[in-house]
Order: structure tokens, then sequence, then C-alpha cells
């Protein structure tokens, strides 16, 4: 049978079930709206409150902190003069501002992703039932392309930061909630009973024993959400995010090489910074609870 005589619908069926589901939606978008405009609104007032933390910031002090958290989570010299350098150079190459609201955005996004994704993981470590549910749905957020999620929060939201945010959220989160539940399913059977043996709640057991133990694990998902909150910059650049993306795009638009050549590189720098104190910080914990495990 070729592909041609493969049973289909007929286009203007298929046109009446897509008009339905646009008009639905829009109808809803339309009528519901404000709703979710209301509900975002603190964490609009956050993402601002954050973003005007970081562009007020005098820029020694921001270095001074970079270098002192790298230095901190890494104990490696090299990491610290790769930071302070990189971050030099963004501010000789006149791309600071836009630099801060990136690091601010990215900040918001991986502490909202923490708020949700933790508790999520943790009850998919509870509820089998709840995990046969979300892992396909997972897997469809990390394979769907990330300008489809830009569809449907324009339309409920907007053009402006949060829609981005949330854009962003949507696409990071789920590396977090993976290796949450992971880290909890790893922790040693023996340890569990160790607790059970001393009389220890349900709370009790997650709180002070898996929870620690699969510290590990959660930070291995923070790092990968960084990564990629950082790879949605220019795509969320398309709603109102401001940051690096939005000069990048610019020099797509307008073909100036060295204005997306110095962003990207940018980007690339806040990658690796915020990688190697992530990971750094891992492995700090990784060593703190391996041999008591």
């Amino acid at each position: 049978m070729s592909w041609q005589e493969f049973p289909a619908l007929s286009p203007e069926t298929l046109r009446a079930i897509k008009k339905a589901i646009d008009h639905g939606f829009l109808n809803y978008s339309r009528s519901s709206g404000e709703m979710w405009e209301q509900f975002f609104f603190p964490l609009k007032q956050f993402l601002i409150a954050s973003e005007h933390a970081f562009v007020g910031m005098p820029w020694p002090l921001m270095v001074g902190l970079l270098a002192a958290l790298a230095w901190w989570s890494t104990r490696r010299s090299s990491v610290v003069i790769m930071a302070v350098l990189s971050l030099l150079a963004i501010g000789l190459f006149d791309m600071w501002e836009d630099t801060m609201k990136t690091f601010s955005m990215i900040l918001v996004a991986t502490v909202v992703c923490l708020v949700i994704g933790l508790p999520i993981g943790v009850a998919l470590s509870r509820f089998p039932a709840l995990r046969r549910v979300a892992m396909p749905v997972m897997d469809a957020m990390q394979t769907m392309p990330s300008f489809v999620y830009l569809i449907p929060v324009v339309m409920l939201l907007g053009i402006g930061k949060v829609p981005g945010l949330i854009a962003v959220v949507i696409y990071a989160i789920a590396p977090i909630i993976r290796l949450t539940h992971l880290g909890i399913e790893w922790v040693d059977e023996s340890l569990l009973e160790a607790a059970d043996a001393f009389g220890a709640t349900r709370w009790q057991k997650l709180i002070r024993v898996q929870l620690p133990l699969a510290l590990p694990s959660i930070m291995a998902g923070v790092n990968q959400s960084i990564m990629l909150a950082l790879s949605m910059v220019v795509v969320a650049a398309m709603i109102g995010v401001q940051g690096l993306g939005q000069p990048v795009l610019k020099a797509i638009s307008n073909q100036y090489f060295t204005l997306g050549v110095f962003n990207g590189l940018a980007i690339v720098a806040i990658a690796m910074i915020l990688d190697r104190i992530s990971q750094g910080f891992g492995k700090r914990l990784q060593a703190q609870e391996g041999p008591k495990s």
C-alpha cells in the first residue's frame, strides 16, 4: 500500500477540526487572559525586582560575588579567573546591562523550576500512577520545539517578560523533576530501614534522609535546567524578554555579524560560569554525602 492510499481525514474535516480548536482557545484566552495576568502578577514583580537588583548592582560587587561563589563551589583558581575575565570582557564590550538582565531571568527561572519541580519530583517517587502519567508528558515537553511554547503563552498573556519566563520554565523544568525523582529512588534501602527502626515518620525520612542524600542528583538537575534556560534566551527575546537574546535577534535580522558573535559569546560565557559553579556545588555535596551513605 502506498502512502497515497493511507486512510486520512478529508481536507474539509481537518480544517473544521483545526478551526474549532483555534476558535476555542482564542475565545478562552480572550475571556481568561486578565485572570491569568493577575495570577502571574507576583511572578512579574519578582522578575522586575530581580532585574533591578542585578542591573543596579555595582559591577565590582557583581564580579566579586561571582568570583567568591566560583571559588566556594569549585575551589579551583582556573574557574575563578575564567569567571572574572569573562565578566570583565562583557563589560569592556558594552554588554553588561544585557548580561545582568539575562542573569536575572535565569535566576528567576531556576527558582521557579525548583519551587515547582522539587515537590513534583518527590510526588513521582511516592506515587507510581502519577509517574506513569508524568513521564510521557515530560518527554513531550523536552522534545517539543521551543517555539511552540510561545504560541499559547502569548495568546494568554501577550508580549512581555512573564510570557517569556513561563516559556523558559516549561522548557527547563523537566530535568529537576526527573533527577529529584531519581535521587530519591536511588537512596539505599538500608538507610530507610534504619530510619524506620528509629521510628521516623515518612515526612522525617524525606526531610532528614532522602532529600539530603538526593542533593547531588538535584543539583545535577539544577545544572541542566540552567543550561536549558540559557538555550531559550534568544527564543524568549522574540516575545519581549530583555537581555542578550535581543541583540542576537537584531543581528540576525540586520546581518550584523559582530553584534551577533559578541552577544553569542557572552551567552556562552554565562553558560560556562553557571555550569562550573553548579557542577562544583553538586560535586561538593556528593563528596559530603557519599561517605555517609
